[in-house]
């Protein structure tokens, strides 16, 4: 039996706290299906193709061997994840508020699809205060944000935010 777990996100933009997720979680599964999701009101600074395009950039090398694909949703993680044959949600955990907020996700998830399990991974010490929100904020008010995301994430938001 094949593993397979679900990783969702807005990835808007990809950081390298996704990456050091994304990295692990393919440690312990053979096969990892990064999920962007999408809700129409919202507007991310990035186009989905955008973010399907940086991801797949950064997170191909990390795969060496196992499967990875990296798709959309715009509806119940747990039926995107059911779609894909994942019987796993892998979620990272940067801080104690996360924990409060992933816990009350994963009692929900459970409920609705209680044969998904949530696996939590914790940022590594150097990810916990990256954020995609504020990669954003920081970038958008010109400051660097160059150790907080890979090289083509980094470029890709200088293009829209040039250097002020």
């Amino acid at each position: 039996m094949s593993h397979i777990a679900f990783y969702a996100g807005s990835f808007d933009p990809p950081t390298n706290g996704h990456l050091d997720v994304i990295r692990r979680a393919l440690m312990l599964v053979d096969e990892l299906v990064i999920a962007i999701g999408t809700h129409p009101g919202k507007a991310p600074l990035f186009t989905l193709e955008e973010r399907v395009s940086m991801l797949e950039e950064v997170a191909r090398p990390y795969a060496s061997g196992k499967a990875l694909t990296i798709t959309s949703f715009n509806d119940l993680t747990v039926d995107a994840a059911r779609r894909h044959g994942a019987t796993m949600l892998v979620r990272g955990l940067r801080d104690g508020t996360d924990l409060d907020y992933e816990m009350q996700l994963a009692g929900m998830n459970a409920a609705l699809a209680p044969d998904i399990q949530t696996i939590f991974l914790p940022a590594s010490p150097q990810m916990r205060p990256i954020t995609a929100t504020l990669v954003r904020q920081i970038a958008s008010m010109g400051g660097e944000v160059a150790s907080f995301v890979p090289s083509n994430v980094h470029a890709a938001l200088l293009k829209k935010f040039g250097k002020k």
